[in-house]
């Protein structure tokens, strides 16, 4: 009994020894060299495995057998005969979407193999045994951006269709690819429209307004109304200051503002300055107390009204959050200026925030820390592309290929220009927003957050609430942006709409005949979970702009005479859409 102790206690503490320093080399090594775990994670992956070679014996003769359907499959198709795909691409993977990956057998080989070790490959990080989930979705992350990097579409002599269009162009396919990469290089960035496709306030951006309020960190836009008398509460849109506000203007078909100016409301949105390293210092209290308060303030003023609707997307949803909170605790709940608000696409609770979590832990944030300190902001090319990498197929491959390989044009397609007309962001408020809200979550803890002097706490918003969420959303999953209701106060109604698409056309969501979208619409209840709220709401077809405003319309109060911009209080800065939207 004693020697066995003894041996078990040498054993425990000779393992212990090696798991600590192990770790401690991996820690070092990460926080300095490899801050985003793009290697060590894989690396932690690869021990894991080791240490578990029961689990791994398995997963070997799981692919063992790919191998051997895939060799039938090669067979058959060698031989003329009839055989289905051992491994189908994903609905959404669009790369072998060309017949000749199906109907040639040597390509449709190429694509099977291809598509059979990386669905392997992926399934088994997922299931690492030993690592934490974040661990595992870390490594499975940057091993599938590896894969996809991969891929024989990304190459000219494994792309069928690159080299069939070379041949039938003569090669200029490829002179023009050379053209588009010799851009790229000098750009730095895999471009996805051209920069000059568009131009703001003559293509998009085009609905008339005025600049009534401004100062060193928004401007606030007022669109003229087109119907004789609006709804006496208005509208305030906050949007995120990620990217320019447009995105709810792009084209009259297109336009959130020119439907709701349309449908007899005052609208107001916010266009946020594109910071400089002058602004290092601005927090995101500067951006509630100068952006948010002052815009909300100063629309009550201008429209004679106690208060206001208050509608955020996305960041700009949750500064929205944050600032309901903030104004019931500072004013009081009676005298808050917003009388309702609505959340498009947003977080609140950031304990599951998807795949951007890759990018979030202390060592991460603090090289990003270390970044902005150089030159006082995060570059608006940084966070695109990190946005970008989520979705590596689609918004860089498919973009390698088109344009490299098969030196087709850029389309002009104006989401697309939107998204590349990027913004800086402080270096004091992105690091209060990585920190505080992706890495310690405070914004769901009671009074764990201390804003512009007061604590915050969701529980003290009454407001009625109609939040909005994209099914396919990859920034902000639904499933954690319906968490809102729990955090609210319980006498605080919420309707949760779930909208088809993604972050954008999921919200750039024009009401259209027939119908290109749909919505599932229903009052969650206080403890209600996703999977239960999302099996008894009603699905509908068309635009959840219409069910908004039939829940806006008795909120927004009677019909009034709509602002004279020709009065004398008028504060007329100059026409939309404004200033600060052109800052480069």
């Amino acid at each position: 009994m004693s020697r066995s102790g003894s041996v078990g206690k040498k054993s425990s503490d000779i393992d212990l020894t090696g798991v600590r320093t192990y770790e401690g080399l991996m820690s070092t090594l990460q926080q300095r060299v490899d801050p985003f775990g793009v290697t060590t994670s894989i690396i932690n992956a690869q021990v894991a495995w080791m240490m578990h070679p029961q689990e791994l014996s398995r997963e070997m003769s799981a692919m063992s057998s790919d191998v051997l359907a895939l060799q039938t499959h090669v067979m058959r198709r060698a031989f003329g005969l009839p055989s289905d795909d051992v491994i189908k691409p994903h609905a959404d993977d669009a790369r072998f979407s060309d017949p000749v990956w199906s109907e040639t057998p040597t390509w449709d080989i190429i694509k099977e193999s291809y598509l059979a070790f990386t669905r392997r490959l992926e399934d088994m990080l997922f299931e690492t045994p030993g690592l934490s989930h974040k661990e595992r979705r870390r490594a499975a992350f940057w091993v599938r951006k590896w894969l996809n990097a991969m891929a024989p579409t990304n190459f000219f002599f494994t792309n069928p269709v690159a080299m069939r269009k070379c041949v039938e162009t003569k090669g200029d396919s490829l002179k023009q690819g050379l053209k588009h990469l010799l851009r790229d290089v000098k750009e730095k960035n895999i471009r996805m429209v051209e920069a000059d496709a568009f131009t703001v306030g003559k293509d998009l951006g085009t609905t008339p307004g005025r600049v009534v309020f401004r100062n060193r960190l928004v401007e606030l836009i007022h669109y003229t109304p087109t119907t004789t008398q609006v709804h006496k509460t208005p509208i305030v849109i906050i949007m995120p200051w990620i990217n320019k506000f447009y995105i709810l203007d792009l084209t009259p078909s297109k336009s959130m503002v020119k439907y709701l100016t349309d449908q007899g409301y005052s609208v107001f949105i916010t266009s946020w300055k594109n910071p400089g390293a002058d602004m290092a210092d601005v927090g995101f209290d500067n951006y509630l107390l100068e952006g948010v308060d002052q815009v909300v303030n100063t629309v009550c003023e201008l429209c004679s009204v106690p208060q206001v609707h208050l509608t955020g997307y996305c960041i700009g949803g949750t500064l929205v959050a944050t600032y309901m909170a903030w104004a019931n605790r500072h004013y009081g709940q009676k005298k808050t200026p917003v009388a309702h608000w609505t959340l498009f696409t947003t977080l609140t609770d950031f304990s599951r925030p998807g795949d951007i979590e890759v990018f979030i832990d202390e060592g991460a944030i603090r090289a990003l820390e270390e970044k902005m300190a150089e030159v006082g902001y995060l570059d608006g090319n940084d966070m695109a592309a990190s946005f970008r990498l989520l979705r590596s197929n689609s918004l860089v491959w498919h973009y390698f290929e088109k344009s490299y390989l098969l030196g087709e044009p850029l389309p002009a397609f104006n989401v697309l220009f939107w998204n590349m007309d990027t913004t800086r962001m402080p270096a004091a408020m992105h690091s209060f927003y990585l920190r505080e809200m992706y890495l310690h979550n405070n914004l769901m803890k009671r009074d764990a957050l201390t804003i512009a002097g007061e604590p915050i706490d969701l529980d003290r918003i009454t407001q009625p609430l109609y939040a909005v969420s994209a099914e396919d959303d990859h920034i902000v999953p639904w499933q954690q942006s319906y968490r809102i209701h729990k955090y609210v106060n319980v006498k605080a109604p919420v309707r949760f709409v779930l909208s088809t698409s993604g972050h954008i056309l999921g919200i750039v969501n024009p009401v259209v005949n027939p119908p290109k979208r749909s919505f599932w619409v229903a009052e969650p209840a206080r403890n209600e979970h996703f999977e239960h709220w999302f099996a008894r709401a009603e699905k509908k077809p068309g635009s959840w702009w219409e069910d908004w405003l039939a829940w806006l319309s008795p909120q927004c109060g009677p019909m009034v005479a709509p602002l004279d911009p020709q009065a004398a209080s008028y504060p007329d800065l100059g026409p939309a859409p404004g200033t600060y939207v052109f800052e480069k």
